[in-house]
């Protein structure tokens, strides 16, 4: 079965690689490309920056692109991926959302849409960030409250949120492995007198720059030791071939009949 794909963003760095990758697909087929209203890309060939013709003109339009596919992959930005879902679930198409920043209401709408659809969010879709979220809870779990979490992350200048939702996962994946809740625990920002670390808090650094594709350490600081663990992601594309395994896995949902919110940790069947 050919799983037809529309993406959006597809002028910016993520959706060109996202369509990189979907034209490189034997199982998938672009249908679909589009942007925001008064994007340059607005009305060129959706492979032009390849050096391809594919027919798939970039539109500003999604409600005449969603219901041509099967799959909507979409990292951009909270409010116009929450106009994108809202569009999905009117056309019953499966959806990939790969945005980051949603305050608690964009959240709640994303459940909401994963009622009438499957949807697969998440943060991050790389496969090392997936096994690493594993690999961090556990890490907590078996380290216990002896060992300070920090995490650290660093993106590239033009990103506009932060910390990553990508840091934000490995908090929570870290406070759930030490038994508490990330909002309870997490410590965001450090400046000044701050007196003696509070036991049993998670901390977050954020560094901005360059770029960097994306880099994130937790670590794991005891008496007279430390564990970290790494992912460092060199190209886009890692993200890419995931949101297209995730893509694959709602089209399946779809075709089932099946609704409901998933993650990458769905999609690789780690659970």
């Amino acid at each position: 079965m050919t799983v037809r794909v529309a993406i959006a963003g597809a002028g910016g760095r993520m959706g060109q690689a996202l369509i990189e990758a979907t034209l490189g697909a034997d199982d998938l087929a672009l249908t679909g490309a589009l942007d925001v209203a008064g994007s340059p890309a607005i009305g060129a060939d959706a492979g032009a920056h390849l050096g391809r013709a594919t027919g798939i003109r970039i539109s500003a339009d999604v409600d005449a692109v969603a219901p041509g596919c099967d799959v909507f992959i979409d990292f951009t930005r909270p409010a116009g991926t929450l106009v994108h879902l809202a569009a999905c679930a009117q056309a019953g198409i499966a959806a990939v959302v790969g945005t980051t920043g949603f305050d608690a209401d964009g959240k709640r709408q994303i459940a909401e849409r994963a009622a009438a659809i499957p949807i697969v969010w998440a943060p991050n879709m790389s496969v090392g960030i997936t096994v690493l979220a594993e690999l961090v809870e556990e890490a907590a779990r078996r380290l216990g409250p002896a060992f300070d979490i920090e995490i650290l992350e660093m993106h590239h200048r033009h990103k506009v949120d932060a910390p990553s939702g990508t840091a934000l996962r490995l908090g929570e994946a870290a406070a759930a492995g030490a038994g508490v809740a990330l909002d309870a625990h997490a410590v965001y920002a450090r400046e000044g007198v701050t007196g003696e670390r509070k036991p049993g808090t998670i901390g977050f650094a954020t560094l901005r720059g360059g770029d960097v594709v994306g880099d994130h350490m937790v670590i794991f600081a005891g008496a007279g030791e430390r564990l970290e663990l790494a992912h460092r992601a060199t190209s886009r594309q890692n993200f890419a071939a995931g949101a297209l395994r995730a893509a694959r896995f709602v089209a399946q949902c779809r075709a089932g009949g099946r609704h409901g919110l998933f993650d990458m940790s769905d999609v690789l069947g780690f659970r």
